[in-house]
């Protein structure tokens, strides 16, 4: 017999149930406020829209060590799991994701390459976030030691580079409170800094390491947010960290004088004069040609 939604949203509710009576710790779950109570609305009443994917991040410390002539340094280090739980899981393979600020990329794309084989090769039906979580904590060590050597070669013999990613995304607009929470929430989630332009036209612009932005502009346009592109991408690589060339110190809500019929409607335009007195002030009046056509005159 066909497996339902309804049946399969109420195995993931008792299995993140089950996670946080095993995780109680502060911080070792990550779950929004809202994403079991909107499932379990949908359960009540399975006639209406189905609700958001069940979203969360684990984090745990894994304690390593790495001996350098007979002296021995023990820490303990954080790697996250990021999961997202498709409507049909556990008949569908969930989306996992594993990081480490001390993990380099190419161990993290191993770790997680090695994790998707290991989820693969179980038993399709049945809850495995929990074997995700012990199978990355018993499996995370080789890759961390790994990362840490070559980390230490490379400063001992070249200047190590990071790459700062800038994404300027436009949108016809926004507007929805929910979509405005989920854009920060997960700017925040990711280490991203720049802004959220609200009303009509919308634009976004996120910058830090290039695999979060990439991650960031996945999320927010899934499922199928139509009027929304990518219309600019920078890349500027520097010898330091990638913090001392942010053109942002933080994630901003960017609230301008508004034009327009916004008391029956949420139908209102931004003055965009303001706006590109913005982007001159973080030395991006440029962005305002690409992003909507023609030259940008300053307000008054």
């Amino acid at each position: 017999m066909a497996v339902t939604v309804k049946e399969c949203l109420e195995l993931q509710l008792l299995e993140v149930e089950t996670l946080l009576t095993m995780f109680p710790k502060k911080g070792e779950i990550n779950l929004d406020e809202d994403a079991v109570p909107s499932v379990q609305r949908y359960l009540r009443n399975a006639d209406g829209a189905l609700p958001p994917q069940l979203e969360f991040s684990m984090a745990d410390n894994i304690r390593t060590h790495f001996l350098f002539v007979r002296v021995c340094s023990v820490f303990k280090v954080k790697v996250e799991l990021q999961v997202r739980l498709p409507h049909m899981y556990p008949h569908v393979a969930p989306q996992l994701y594993a990081r480490s600020n001390a993990l380099r990329r190419q161990q993290q794309l191993q770790l997680n390459t090695g994790l998707a084989s290991h989820i693969g090769s179980l038993d399709s039906g049945e809850p495995c976030i929990y074997d995700a979580v012990q199978w990355v904590k018993d499996n995370s060590l080789p890759y961390l030691e790994n990362s840490k050597i070559s980390s230490e070669s490379a400063s001992k013999e070249v200047i190590v580079k990071e790459m700062l990613h800038r994404m300027w995304i436009y949108s016809h607009h926004i507007y929805r409170q929910e979509l405005r929470k989920k854009i920060f929430d997960c700017a925040k989630k990711l280490n991203l800094t720049g802004f959220c332009l609200t009303g009509k036209p919308g634009v976004i612009c996120v910058e830090g390491l290039q695999e979060n932005c990439e991650e960031f502009w996945r999320i927010i346009r899934y499922p199928n947010w139509k009027h929304i592109s990518c219309k600019h991408v920078e890349n500027i690589e520097t010898e330091g960290s990638v913090d001392n060339i942010r053109l942002f110190h933080a994630f901003e809500d960017l609230q301008f004088q508004a034009h327009g019929d916004y008391g029956l409607r949420n139908d209102y335009h931004m003055d965009l004069g303001q706006f590109l007195d913005f982007l001159k002030q973080h030395r991006s009046e440029h962005i305002f040609q690409i992003l909507f056509g023609v030259k940008g005159k300053l307000s008054d």
